[in-house]
Protein backbone atom coordinates (compact mmCIF):
# COMPACT_ATOMS: atom_id res chain seq x y z
CA UNK A 1 0.00 0.00 0.00
CA UNK A 2 1.66 3.30 -1.07
CA UNK A 3 0.58 7.11 0.35
CA UNK A 4 0.25 9.92 -1.01
CA UNK A 5 4.01 11.24 0.02
CA UNK A 6 2.35 15.08 0.45
CA UNK A 7 -0.10 13.77 3.11
CA UNK A 8 0.65 15.50 6.65
CA UNK A 9 -0.59 13.76 10.11
CA UNK A 10 -3.01 16.73 11.40
CA UNK A 11 -3.52 16.84 15.56
CA UNK A 12 -6.44 17.80 16.63
CA UNK A 13 -7.12 20.00 19.70
CA UNK A 14 -10.45 20.60 21.76
CA UNK A 15 -10.95 22.99 24.43
CA UNK A 16 -13.08 20.40 26.12
CA UNK A 17 -11.18 17.57 26.24
CA UNK A 18 -8.07 15.88 24.44
CA UNK A 19 -9.13 13.59 21.21
CA UNK A 20 -8.58 10.22 22.19
CA UNK A 21 -5.73 8.58 20.55
CA UNK A 22 -7.90 6.13 18.94
CA UNK A 23 -9.79 8.20 17.27
CA UNK A 24 -6.95 10.17 16.23
CA UNK A 25 -5.44 7.23 14.37
CA UNK A 26 -8.72 6.05 13.08
CA UNK A 27 -8.96 9.30 11.35
CA UNK A 28 -5.39 8.79 10.19
CA UNK A 29 -5.60 6.11 9.04
CA UNK A 30 -9.23 6.83 6.67
CA UNK A 31 -7.00 10.32 5.57
CA UNK A 32 -4.57 7.42 4.16
CA UNK A 33 -7.14 4.75 2.77
CA UNK A 34 -8.37 8.07 0.56
CA UNK A 35 -5.13 8.58 -0.73
CA UNK A 36 -4.30 5.37 -1.55
CA UNK A 37 -4.67 3.15 -4.51
CA UNK A 38 -7.25 0.74 -5.11
CA UNK A 39 -5.41 -2.54 -5.85
CA UNK A 40 -2.16 -4.10 -4.17
CA UNK A 41 -1.16 -6.04 -7.23
CA UNK A 42 2.26 -4.33 -8.82
CA UNK A 43 1.39 -1.61 -11.44
CA UNK A 44 1.95 -2.20 -15.11
CA UNK A 45 4.24 -0.43 -16.88
CA UNK A 46 3.44 0.98 -20.84
CA UNK A 47 5.70 2.36 -22.85
CA UNK A 48 5.88 3.86 -26.57
CA UNK A 49 8.31 2.89 -28.61
CA UNK A 50 9.67 3.77 -32.39
CA UNK A 51 11.78 1.13 -34.10
CA UNK A 52 12.79 2.20 -37.95
CA UNK A 53 9.65 4.49 -38.24
CA UNK A 54 7.06 2.70 -36.80
CA UNK A 55 5.32 3.11 -33.09
CA UNK A 56 4.28 0.13 -30.90
CA UNK A 57 2.90 0.25 -27.46
CA UNK A 58 5.21 -1.78 -24.93
CA UNK A 59 3.58 -3.27 -21.76
CA UNK A 60 5.23 -5.54 -19.09
CA UNK A 61 8.24 -6.06 -21.84
CA UNK A 62 5.69 -6.81 -24.47
CA UNK A 63 3.84 -5.48 -27.84
CA UNK A 64 0.59 -4.19 -26.83
CA UNK A 65 -1.77 -3.45 -29.94
CA UNK A 66 -5.29 -1.94 -28.84
CA UNK A 67 -8.29 -4.24 -29.67
CA UNK A 68 -10.66 -2.05 -27.55
CA UNK A 69 -14.19 -0.92 -27.58
CA UNK A 70 -16.09 2.33 -25.38
CA UNK A 71 -17.77 1.04 -22.94
CA UNK A 72 -17.32 -1.10 -20.04
CA UNK A 73 -20.77 -3.33 -19.49
CA UNK A 74 -20.31 -7.78 -20.36
CA UNK A 75 -16.52 -7.49 -19.77
CA UNK A 76 -16.82 -11.45 -19.90
CA UNK A 77 -18.13 -11.66 -23.66
CA UNK A 78 -15.65 -9.24 -25.05
CA UNK A 79 -12.53 -10.69 -23.40
CA UNK A 80 -13.87 -14.33 -25.00
CA UNK A 81 -14.54 -12.30 -28.63
CA UNK A 82 -10.61 -11.36 -28.32
CA UNK A 83 -10.49 -7.69 -27.25
CA UNK A 84 -7.92 -6.50 -25.14
CA UNK A 85 -9.04 -3.29 -23.32
CA UNK A 86 -11.90 -0.96 -22.79
CA UNK A 87 -12.28 2.71 -22.75
CA UNK A 88 -14.29 5.03 -20.36
CA UNK A 89 -15.33 8.79 -20.20
CA UNK A 90 -14.81 9.34 -16.60
CA UNK A 91 -13.53 7.64 -13.56
CA UNK A 92 -17.20 6.78 -12.50
CA UNK A 93 -17.33 3.00 -11.19
CA UNK A 94 -13.52 2.97 -11.76
CA UNK A 95 -12.74 0.62 -9.41
CA UNK A 96 -15.02 -1.81 -10.19
CA UNK A 97 -14.34 -1.40 -14.32
CA UNK A 98 -10.54 -1.53 -13.25
CA UNK A 99 -10.80 -4.65 -10.96
CA UNK A 100 -12.60 -6.74 -13.19
CA UNK A 101 -10.54 -5.89 -16.10
CA UNK A 102 -8.12 -6.85 -14.54
CA UNK A 103 -9.48 -10.37 -13.31
CA UNK A 104 -10.41 -11.04 -17.22
CA UNK A 105 -7.29 -9.92 -18.69
CA UNK A 106 -8.07 -6.30 -20.06
CA UNK A 107 -6.64 -3.22 -19.96
CA UNK A 108 -8.56 -0.07 -19.15
CA UNK A 109 -7.86 3.83 -20.89
CA UNK A 110 -9.14 5.50 -17.75
CA UNK A 111 -11.52 8.89 -18.72
CA UNK A 112 -10.87 11.83 -16.72
CA UNK A 113 -13.65 14.22 -17.72
CA UNK A 114 -12.48 17.81 -18.37
CA UNK A 115 -14.94 20.47 -18.75
CA UNK A 116 -16.43 22.03 -22.24
CA UNK A 117 -16.47 25.37 -23.00
CA UNK A 118 -20.15 24.53 -24.92
CA UNK A 119 -21.63 23.34 -21.07
CA UNK A 120 -20.43 26.69 -19.97
CA UNK A 121 -16.73 26.32 -18.36
CA UNK A 122 -14.75 29.05 -18.95
CA UNK A 123 -11.10 28.46 -19.15
CA UNK A 124 -9.92 32.17 -18.74
CA UNK A 125 -11.32 31.46 -15.20
CA UNK A 126 -8.10 30.68 -13.17
CA UNK A 127 -9.79 29.45 -10.09
CA UNK A 128 -12.00 27.00 -11.71
CA UNK A 129 -9.23 25.58 -14.07
CA UNK A 130 -7.39 25.26 -11.00
CA UNK A 131 -10.35 23.37 -9.10
CA UNK A 132 -10.37 21.20 -12.07
CA UNK A 133 -7.08 20.10 -11.89
CA UNK A 134 -7.03 19.25 -8.17
CA UNK A 135 -10.21 17.52 -9.20
CA UNK A 136 -8.27 15.34 -11.49
CA UNK A 137 -5.26 15.04 -9.14
CA UNK A 138 -7.14 13.12 -6.57
CA UNK A 139 -8.31 10.63 -9.06
CA UNK A 140 -4.86 10.04 -10.64
CA UNK A 141 -3.31 9.44 -6.75
CA UNK A 142 -6.36 6.83 -5.98
CA UNK A 143 -6.42 4.61 -9.44
CA UNK A 144 -2.56 4.95 -11.01
CA UNK A 145 -1.12 1.59 -9.63
CA UNK A 146 -4.26 -0.27 -10.93
CA UNK A 147 -2.43 -2.99 -12.54
CA UNK A 148 -5.13 -2.69 -15.01
CA UNK A 149 -4.69 0.80 -16.07
CA UNK A 150 -3.12 1.17 -19.75
CA UNK A 151 -3.24 4.99 -20.26
CA UNK A 152 -5.16 8.23 -18.76
CA UNK A 153 -7.73 9.88 -21.81
CA UNK A 154 -7.70 13.37 -20.74
CA UNK A 155 -10.52 14.91 -21.83
CA UNK A 156 -12.94 13.59 -24.29
CA UNK A 157 -13.58 16.02 -27.23
CA UNK A 158 -13.09 19.62 -25.07
CA UNK A 159 -12.85 20.93 -29.33
CA UNK A 160 -16.14 20.17 -29.79
CA UNK A 161 -17.12 23.73 -30.85
CA UNK A 162 -15.34 25.35 -28.89
CA UNK A 163 -13.56 29.32 -29.36
CA UNK A 164 -11.21 29.63 -26.59
CA UNK A 165 -7.70 27.68 -27.26
CA UNK A 166 -6.70 28.24 -23.53
CA UNK A 167 -8.07 24.68 -22.98
CA UNK A 168 -4.85 23.50 -24.43
CA UNK A 169 -3.02 25.41 -22.18
CA UNK A 170 -5.06 23.23 -19.03
CA UNK A 171 -4.61 19.99 -20.50
CA UNK A 172 -1.63 20.85 -20.97
CA UNK A 173 -0.98 21.85 -17.27
CA UNK A 174 -2.65 18.59 -16.20
CA UNK A 175 -0.99 16.18 -18.29
CA UNK A 176 2.36 17.55 -16.91
CA UNK A 177 0.74 16.73 -13.25
CA UNK A 178 0.09 12.91 -13.91
CA UNK A 179 3.36 12.49 -15.87
CA UNK A 180 4.90 13.60 -12.32
CA UNK A 181 2.65 11.67 -10.36
CA UNK A 182 2.28 8.33 -12.59
CA UNK A 183 5.18 7.52 -14.70
CA UNK A 184 3.84 4.21 -15.39
CA UNK A 185 0.72 4.80 -17.59
CA UNK A 186 0.58 6.59 -21.05
CA UNK A 187 -1.18 9.97 -21.55
CA UNK A 188 -3.59 11.14 -24.14
CA UNK A 189 -5.91 13.66 -25.17
CA UNK A 190 -9.69 12.79 -27.39
CA UNK A 191 -10.47 15.38 -30.46
CA UNK A 192 -13.69 15.16 -31.90
CA UNK A 193 -11.62 14.28 -35.52
CA UNK A 194 -8.66 15.94 -36.65
CA UNK A 195 -7.59 18.63 -39.12
CA UNK A 196 -4.26 21.02 -39.72
CA UNK A 197 -5.21 23.90 -37.22
CA UNK A 198 -6.16 21.55 -34.52
CA UNK A 199 -3.11 19.12 -35.08
CA UNK A 200 -0.88 22.08 -35.03
CA UNK A 201 -1.99 23.56 -31.84
CA UNK A 202 -1.99 20.33 -29.81
CA UNK A 203 1.47 19.50 -31.37
CA UNK A 204 2.55 22.81 -29.57
CA UNK A 205 0.17 23.52 -26.57
CA UNK A 206 0.11 19.63 -25.32
CA UNK A 207 3.82 18.03 -25.93
CA UNK A 208 3.08 16.28 -22.99
CA UNK A 209 0.79 13.65 -24.02
CA UNK A 210 2.25 10.04 -25.33
CA UNK A 211 -0.07 9.83 -28.09
CA UNK A 212 -2.90 11.20 -29.67
CA UNK A 213 -6.74 9.84 -29.94
CA UNK A 214 -9.21 10.96 -32.48
CA UNK A 215 -12.54 10.00 -32.53
CA UNK A 216 -14.01 9.87 -35.93
CA UNK A 217 -17.06 8.40 -38.10
CA UNK A 218 -17.02 8.61 -41.92
CA UNK A 219 -14.36 10.21 -41.94
CA UNK A 220 -12.05 6.54 -40.72
CA UNK A 221 -10.90 5.69 -43.63
CA UNK A 222 -9.16 8.74 -44.50
CA UNK A 223 -7.61 8.85 -41.24
CA UNK A 224 -4.32 7.65 -42.45
CA UNK A 225 -4.07 10.29 -44.74
CA UNK A 226 -5.20 12.47 -42.84
CA UNK A 227 -2.65 12.10 -40.31
CA UNK A 228 0.32 12.34 -43.14
CA UNK A 229 -0.75 15.38 -44.55
CA UNK A 230 -1.19 17.72 -41.67
CA UNK A 231 1.93 16.28 -40.47
CA UNK A 232 1.36 14.37 -37.44
CA UNK A 233 4.48 13.13 -36.49
CA UNK A 234 3.00 11.10 -33.11
CA UNK A 235 1.65 7.70 -33.13
CA UNK A 236 -2.59 8.03 -32.26
CA UNK A 237 -5.37 5.91 -31.53
CA UNK A 238 -9.05 5.87 -32.85
CA UNK A 239 -10.93 6.31 -29.56
CA UNK A 240 -14.25 6.43 -31.43
CA UNK A 241 -15.32 4.69 -34.44
CA UNK A 242 -18.55 2.70 -35.97
CA UNK A 243 -21.20 3.93 -38.19
CA UNK A 244 -21.59 6.76 -40.23
CA UNK A 245 -22.69 9.50 -37.79
CA UNK A 246 -26.45 11.03 -37.79
CA UNK A 247 -24.62 14.48 -38.80
CA UNK A 248 -22.73 13.24 -41.97
CA UNK A 249 -25.43 10.60 -43.64
CA UNK A 250 -27.66 11.08 -46.22
CA UNK A 251 -31.29 12.89 -45.00
CA UNK A 252 -35.03 12.56 -46.39
CA UNK A 253 -36.61 15.27 -48.34
CA UNK A 254 -37.85 16.42 -44.87
CA UNK A 255 -34.30 16.90 -43.42
CA UNK A 256 -33.66 13.71 -40.56
CA UNK A 257 -30.53 11.47 -41.33
CA UNK A 258 -31.16 7.64 -42.42
CA UNK A 259 -29.73 4.93 -40.44
CA UNK A 260 -27.96 2.63 -41.60
CA UNK A 261 -29.05 -0.91 -41.05
CA UNK A 262 -27.06 -3.11 -38.84
CA UNK A 263 -26.16 -5.46 -41.80
CA UNK A 264 -25.06 -2.06 -43.17
CA UNK A 265 -23.09 -1.35 -40.07
CA UNK A 266 -21.19 -4.47 -40.06
CA UNK A 267 -19.80 -4.11 -42.94
CA UNK A 268 -18.94 -0.81 -42.49
CA UNK A 269 -16.80 -1.54 -39.06
CA UNK A 270 -15.25 -4.11 -41.47
CA UNK A 271 -13.91 -2.21 -44.50
CA UNK A 272 -13.05 0.93 -42.19
CA UNK A 273 -11.31 -0.62 -39.71
CA UNK A 274 -9.43 -2.78 -42.29
CA UNK A 275 -8.46 0.46 -44.36
CA UNK A 276 -7.51 2.45 -41.94
CA UNK A 277 -6.68 1.12 -38.08
CA UNK A 278 -5.26 -1.94 -39.15
CA UNK A 279 -3.53 -0.41 -42.49
CA UNK A 280 -1.48 1.85 -40.72
CA UNK A 281 1.67 -0.06 -39.33
CA UNK A 282 3.40 3.01 -38.85
CA UNK A 283 1.54 5.49 -36.17
CA UNK A 284 -1.56 3.80 -35.89
CA UNK A 285 -2.10 1.99 -31.72
CA UNK A 286 -5.43 0.31 -32.01
CA UNK A 287 -8.97 1.38 -31.27
CA UNK A 288 -11.96 1.47 -29.37
CA UNK A 289 -15.01 1.09 -31.26
CA UNK A 290 -18.43 2.64 -30.33
CA UNK A 291 -20.35 2.24 -28.89
CA UNK A 292 -20.05 -1.14 -26.40
CA UNK A 293 -23.48 -0.93 -25.31
CA UNK A 294 -26.66 0.95 -26.08
CA UNK A 295 -27.94 4.87 -26.23
CA UNK A 296 -30.32 6.96 -27.24
CA UNK A 297 -28.63 9.35 -30.07
CA UNK A 298 -30.97 10.49 -32.39
CA UNK A 299 -32.33 6.75 -32.69
CA UNK A 300 -32.28 3.69 -30.07
CA UNK A 301 -30.04 1.80 -32.50
CA UNK A 302 -27.63 4.10 -34.50
CA UNK A 303 -24.32 3.72 -32.02
CA UNK A 304 -25.29 0.96 -29.82
CA UNK A 305 -23.81 -2.87 -30.68
CA UNK A 306 -26.37 -4.12 -28.44
CA UNK A 307 -30.42 -3.27 -28.29
CA UNK A 308 -32.59 -1.95 -25.41
CA UNK A 309 -33.31 -5.66 -24.50
CA UNK A 310 -29.41 -6.56 -23.93
CA UNK A 311 -28.94 -8.42 -27.58
CA UNK A 312 -25.87 -8.41 -29.54
CA UNK A 313 -26.01 -7.17 -33.13
CA UNK A 314 -24.47 -8.43 -36.01
CA UNK A 315 -21.26 -5.60 -35.45
CA UNK A 316 -20.44 -7.64 -32.60
CA UNK A 317 -19.92 -10.47 -34.31
CA UNK A 318 -18.22 -8.36 -37.15
CA UNK A 319 -15.66 -7.21 -34.09
CA UNK A 320 -15.05 -10.68 -33.22
CA UNK A 321 -14.00 -11.25 -36.63
CA UNK A 322 -11.61 -8.29 -36.92
CA UNK A 323 -9.81 -9.12 -33.76
CA UNK A 324 -9.92 -12.85 -34.61
CA UNK A 325 -10.01 -13.73 -37.98
CA UNK A 326 -12.96 -16.10 -37.40
CA UNK A 327 -16.83 -15.51 -37.52
CA UNK A 328 -18.42 -17.04 -33.99
CA UNK A 329 -20.29 -20.19 -34.54
CA UNK A 330 -23.38 -18.70 -33.57
CA UNK A 331 -23.81 -15.77 -35.47
CA UNK A 332 -26.68 -12.50 -35.84
CA UNK A 333 -29.11 -12.50 -38.79
CA UNK A 334 -28.42 -9.92 -41.35
CA UNK A 335 -31.63 -8.17 -43.34
CA UNK A 336 -30.98 -8.04 -47.04
CA UNK A 337 -33.49 -6.15 -47.60
CA UNK A 338 -36.47 -4.35 -45.47
CA UNK A 339 -38.98 -2.09 -47.18
CA UNK A 340 -42.50 -0.24 -46.92
CA UNK A 341 -44.76 0.54 -49.67
CA UNK A 342 -42.11 -0.84 -51.95
CA UNK A 343 -39.12 1.66 -51.37
CA UNK A 344 -36.67 1.64 -49.26
CA UNK A 345 -35.38 4.13 -46.36
CA UNK A 346 -33.63 6.10 -49.58
CA UNK A 347 -36.50 6.63 -51.07
CA UNK A 348 -38.60 9.78 -49.34
CA UNK A 349 -42.18 7.52 -47.89
CA UNK A 350 -44.87 9.89 -47.81
CA UNK A 351 -47.92 8.44 -46.50
CA UNK A 352 -51.45 10.14 -45.51
CA UNK A 353 -53.08 10.17 -42.37
CA UNK A 354 -54.74 7.10 -40.82
CA UNK A 355 -54.20 5.43 -44.56
CA UNK A 356 -52.93 1.50 -44.33
CA UNK A 357 -49.23 0.54 -45.28
CA UNK A 358 -47.57 -2.74 -45.33
CA UNK A 359 -43.89 -3.16 -44.91
CA UNK A 360 -41.59 -6.28 -45.50
CA UNK A 361 -38.47 -7.06 -44.29
CA UNK A 362 -35.95 -10.03 -45.82
CA UNK A 363 -33.81 -12.20 -43.74
CA UNK A 364 -30.82 -14.49 -43.96
CA UNK A 365 -30.62 -16.90 -41.02
CA UNK A 366 -27.33 -18.18 -40.89
CA UNK A 367 -28.46 -21.53 -40.13
CA UNK A 368 -30.60 -20.29 -36.84
CA UNK A 369 -33.70 -22.43 -37.03
CA UNK A 370 -35.75 -19.61 -35.43
CA UNK A 371 -36.54 -15.69 -36.35
CA UNK A 372 -38.48 -13.27 -34.31
CA UNK A 373 -39.48 -10.43 -35.74
CA UNK A 374 -41.29 -7.37 -33.84
CA UNK A 375 -42.06 -3.91 -35.02
CA UNK A 376 -42.01 -0.50 -33.53
CA UNK A 377 -43.17 3.00 -34.25
CA UNK A 378 -41.43 6.29 -33.14
CA UNK A 379 -42.23 9.34 -33.86
CA UNK A 380 -39.29 11.19 -34.76
CA UNK A 381 -36.31 12.66 -31.98
CA UNK A 382 -36.77 16.36 -31.28
CA UNK A 383 -34.65 15.97 -29.15
CA UNK A 384 -31.21 15.54 -30.51
CA UNK A 385 -27.97 16.69 -28.59
CA UNK A 386 -24.31 17.48 -29.62
CA UNK A 387 -21.11 15.18 -28.87
CA UNK A 388 -23.01 12.08 -27.28
CA UNK A 389 -24.90 14.96 -24.99
CA UNK A 390 -27.71 12.38 -23.20
CA UNK A 391 -30.83 12.32 -25.24
CA UNK A 392 -34.65 11.59 -24.33
CA UNK A 393 -36.09 8.53 -26.10
CA UNK A 394 -39.72 9.27 -28.32
CA UNK A 395 -42.32 6.97 -27.18
CA UNK A 396 -43.97 4.09 -28.73
CA UNK A 397 -46.54 4.79 -30.62
CA UNK A 398 -49.01 1.22 -30.44
CA UNK A 399 -52.27 0.34 -31.58
CA UNK A 400 -51.45 0.90 -35.72
CA UNK A 401 -50.35 -2.91 -36.38
CA UNK A 402 -53.84 -4.58 -38.40
CA UNK A 403 -51.87 -7.56 -39.54
CA UNK A 404 -48.71 -9.25 -39.05
CA UNK A 405 -46.64 -12.46 -40.12
CA UNK A 406 -43.39 -15.03 -39.26
CA UNK A 407 -42.11 -14.48 -42.54
CA UNK A 408 -41.38 -10.37 -41.45
CA UNK A 409 -44.60 -8.84 -43.38
CA UNK A 410 -46.78 -6.27 -41.52
CA UNK A 411 -50.04 -4.30 -42.49
CA UNK A 412 -50.05 -0.98 -40.60
CA UNK A 413 -52.33 2.04 -40.05
CA UNK A 414 -50.44 5.53 -40.56
CA UNK A 415 -50.26 7.28 -37.15
CA UNK A 416 -53.28 10.19 -36.79
CA UNK A 417 -50.91 13.62 -36.54
CA UNK A 418 -48.99 14.61 -39.46
CA UNK A 419 -45.00 14.42 -39.14
CA UNK A 420 -41.96 12.24 -39.36
CA UNK A 421 -42.00 9.00 -38.02
CA UNK A 422 -39.73 5.75 -37.95
CA UNK A 423 -40.62 2.20 -38.68
CA UNK A 424 -38.65 0.03 -37.22
CA UNK A 425 -38.03 -3.50 -37.14
CA UNK A 426 -36.28 -5.91 -34.65
CA UNK A 427 -35.02 -9.65 -36.16
CA UNK A 428 -34.20 -11.99 -33.05
CA UNK A 429 -33.08 -15.51 -32.98
CA UNK A 430 -32.71 -18.58 -30.89
CA UNK A 431 -29.13 -17.97 -29.63
CA UNK A 432 -30.77 -13.70 -28.72
CA UNK A 433 -28.82 -12.39 -31.59
CA UNK A 434 -30.40 -9.34 -33.56
CA UNK A 435 -30.34 -7.60 -36.44
CA UNK A 436 -32.20 -3.73 -37.13
CA UNK A 437 -33.62 -1.51 -39.82
CA UNK A 438 -35.55 1.53 -39.51
CA UNK A 439 -37.70 3.40 -42.44
CA UNK A 440 -38.20 7.42 -41.90
CA UNK A 441 -41.50 8.36 -43.38
CA UNK A 442 -43.76 11.26 -43.31
CA UNK A 443 -47.55 11.71 -42.52
CA UNK A 444 -49.62 14.24 -44.74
Amino acid sequence: MQVNPELKLVYLYSPMKAIPLMLLLLLSFSMVMCTTDTNNDEPATATIEKTNGTYQIIRDGEPYFIKGVGGSQDMEKLAEMGANSVRTWSTDNAEEVLDKAHELGLTVMMGVWLEHERHGFDYDDEDAVAQQKEEVREKILRYKNHPALLAWGLGNEVDLMYENTRVWHAVEDIAQMVRELDPNNLITTVTAGIDQEKADLIAEKVPTIDFLSVNTYGDLAELPETIQQIGWEKPYAVTEWGPTGHWESPETAWEVPIEETSTEKSEIYRERYQKSIAADEDQSLGSYAFLWGQKQETTPTWYGMFLESGYPTEVVDAMQYLWTGEWPEQRAPSITSFEMNGKTAHDDVFVNSESYHEASVEIENHDAEEITVEWEFLPESTDIGAGGDPEERPETITGLIIDEDETGEVTFEAPEESGPYRLFVYVINEHEKAATANIPFYVE
